[in-house]
């Protein structure tokens, strides 16, 4: 059954709205974090946020979705390993909105310790002379949206380490 999503009365909470409001925000601002629920099933949530994989116990390839069999070498054994939550932006692109309202944004493949990481580069504005290959960043989590319960469904970002 779909969970209709509702604002929280800051406004939409996209990835990629220069003014979201990260959980780990509201928890130094004192704010109350209701009940959550991550977006996809590799997201950990807590005091410490952090990705896990499915990494191949023969070779090493990690992996974030469920998997029968390596893609690398075909092993069927896997154990569950944390992902480093720092690490170096490798890809991106400025996607420039044409629709009125929507803001621009920016997709970015990150490298956490060997393993790369698509996500959305947030709280940084969507412009060139303020992103670059090789630059610093950390995960971070924000709301997408809750339910009329105030349960939150939370994704997860990267930011510019300052």
């Amino acid at each position: 059954m779909p969970v209709s999503l509702v604002s929280d009365g800051e406004g939409p909470a996209l990835p990629y709205d220069s003014e979201v409001h990260t959980t780990a925000h509201r928890r130094r601002e004192g704010g109350a974090v209701a009940q959550q629920i991550p977006m996809v099933d590799y997201l950990v949530l807590g005091d410490s946020p952090h990705l896990v994989a499915n990494e191949c116990t023969d070779c090493g390839a990690k992996f974030f979705d469920r998997r029968n069999a390596c893609a690398s070498c075909g092993g069927t054994s896997f154990k569950k390993t944390d992902i480093a939550t720092e690490g170096e932006i490798r890809s991106f692109t400025i996607v420039k909105a044409f629709m009125p309202g929507a803001d621009d944004y920016v997709p970015v493949v990150v490298d956490l310790g060997g393993t790369s990481v698509r996500g959305q580069l947030m709280n940084t504005p969507a412009e060139a002379a303020n992103i670059a290959l090789g630059q610093k960043v950390r995960l971070t989590t924000y709301s997408i949206g809750a339910d009329t319960a105030g349960t939150e469904a939370i994704n997860y970002g990267f930011e510019p380490v300052n």
